[in-house]
């Protein structure tokens, strides 16, 4: 396998992860699959937690894979939204929002490092810390992270 792939390579399911990691891998492909897509995580995260948090979740990911996409490594593999395995890059990702969700600041500070350059991980960190709490709250309402998509 190439080193180009190798984030994509699969390493578990999604339904291995606990649902802020779920949502967070979730959401990351749904983001980046297209505007319709990021209506529908628009509208998730409205319906989930109002008007006003709902759009700073959506901006912390907006920026979050923004931020990514302009200071990464290299690019993060995703799969494809209706896949159940779960990529290397994804798995990453899912730690690092979830430490940063948590309070694990030194661990979301480090994975953070992984995804893009040390100089970029505080901001990254932030932006995690946002989303992690918003997906915090979307687990334990009724709506499953994703829900919109079929």
């Amino acid at each position: 396998m190439t080193a180009a792939r190798r984030g994509g390579a699969p390493v578990g399911h999604l339904t291995e992860l606990d649902p802020v990691e779920a949502g967070a891998v979730m959401y990351l492909r749904l983001w980046n699959d297209g505007p319709a897509a990021q209506a529908r995580v628009e509208h998730d995260f409205r319906r989930c937690l109002g008007a006003s948090d709902g759009h700073r979740a959506l901006m912390a990911l907006a920026d979050l894979c923004s931020l990514c996409a302009r200071h990464c490594r290299r690019p993060i593999l995703r799969h494809d939204v209706r896949c159940r395995c779960l990529g290397s890059d994804e798995a990453c990702f899912a730690n690092f929002v979830a430490a940063a969700a948590t309070g694990d600041h030194e661990d979301a500070m480090l994975i953070a490092t992984l995804l893009v350059r040390a100089d970029m991980a505080p901001s990254l960190t932030g932006l995690a810390a946002t989303l992690g709490h918003a997906l915090m709250r979307i687990a334990v309402s009724d709506v499953p992270a994703g829900a919109t998509v079929h």
